[in-house]
């Protein structure tokens, strides 16, 4: 699905939108080999990768369990190439891992930035997210395995941890450099700012019908996070 996401324009800024479009991965559907990968994706991001059998994923692309083997030397084999698309996707797409708060080309059309700025970008890639069906599906892999495998664990760390926080510590201090927030503990202010998005990316993940919910909370967060913060 396509999942086109205007996420405004920045205060003064008049030639760029922010927007996230077009599936993040190329496992479209076109070769067993790709179908193989898909199916997987689905079965391990519910099941879990121990629980999802070989005859499984045979059966859910209808071939034979010797036809699968003809594409992938085991399971193990099928987890690896899941996990290096979903990550490929991450990579290229996440705003998380492509921002450079301290590259003056990256933050040039941020000047500026308001409150409501901030809260539709936030917002945008939350419904990304939530809604690529890649992502998505990766994410959940993820979390079910991180207590299982110790690789995907440490990749659960640094996609849902580490880059969510060092994204928002560059926001913060580019925002006390350009005089919009008050001085302070910049990673104690993206602490503050990032953890609450990502309970609540998990609880839409949950409880999907309360989405409208939740991103009216982003909103009303991000507001009352400059009102304590504003310079």
């Amino acid at each position: 699905m396509t999942n086109e996401r205007t996420l405004g324009k920045m205060d003064g800024v008049n030639q760029q939108y922010y927007f996230f479009g077009k599936r993040s991965m190329s496992m479209e559907k076109g070769s067993t080999r790709e179908e193989i990968l898909e199916a997987a994706l689905d079965l391990f991001a519910v099941n879990g990768y121990e629980a999802t059998s070989i005859s499984q994923l045979a059966d859910a692309v209808g071939i034979r369990k010797a036809s699968l083997y003809s594409h992938f030397a085991n399971k193990q084999d099928i987890l690896d190439t899941v996990v290096e698309t979903v990550l490929k996707g991450y990579a290229d797409h996440s705003i998380f891992v492509r921002a450079d708060w301290d590259d003056p080309e990256f933050t040039k059309d941020k000047t500026g930035m308001t409150a409501e700025d901030v809260a539709k970008l936030v917002q945008g890639q939350m419904r990304y997210i939530l809604h690529d069906p890649h992502i998505s599906k990766g994410r959940k892999l993820l979390m079910i395995e991180q207590f299982r495998n110790e690789e995907l664990a440490g990749l659960q760390t640094k996609q849902n941890y580490e880059d969510v926080l060092n994204y928002f510590k560059g926001m913060m201090e580019f925002l006390i450099r350009e005089g919009t927030l008050k001085n302070a503990d910049n990673e104690i202010m993206a602490a503050q700012f990032s953890f609450p998005i990502t309970v609540w990316i998990n609880l839409c993940d949950r409880e999907p019908e309360r989405e409208d919910e939740v991103m009216e909370l982003v909103r009303k967060h991000v507001m009352q996070f400059f009102e304590i913060y504003r310079k």
